[in-house]
């Protein structure tokens, strides 16, 4: 089953923006992407909240998160939320891709 992850980098003087750009400028987001398992690896601006980035990073399943967390790659990303200071929050959504024909009514495609 699929996982969502959602963290909220959180900073001051655009740090968090400038870690996400650097994520994606030094092409470790793209690494990412290109791992086995990874299904989305996006990074978002809060149009409420400037010193706040949001990723949405989702996984086939929890054995490609764990392979993702033992990855070289995560050592790069702890050293840059260091660099830049930054806190965070995490939210884990596991998908349910059941709808309903209600939801379907909302939904404009």
């Amino acid at each position: 089953m699929p996982i969502t992850i959602n963290i909220y980098y959180t900073g001051t003087n655009q740090n968090a923006r400038r870690f996400a750009q650097e994520m994606e400028s030094s092409g470790t987001a793209a690494a990412i992407r290109a791992e086995e398992g990874n299904l989305r690896y996006e990074y978002f601006y809060l149009m409420n909240d400037p010193e706040t980035v949001l990723l949405i990073d989702s996984w086939a399943d929890q054995a490609a998160i764990d392979r993702h967390h033992e990855s070289p790659m995560m050592g790069k990303i702890a050293h840059l939320r260091e660099q830049y200071d930054l806190h965070m929050r995490v939210e884990r959504y596991l998908s349910d891709d059941s709808g309903s024909v209600a939801d379907e009514a909302f939904i404009r495609t």
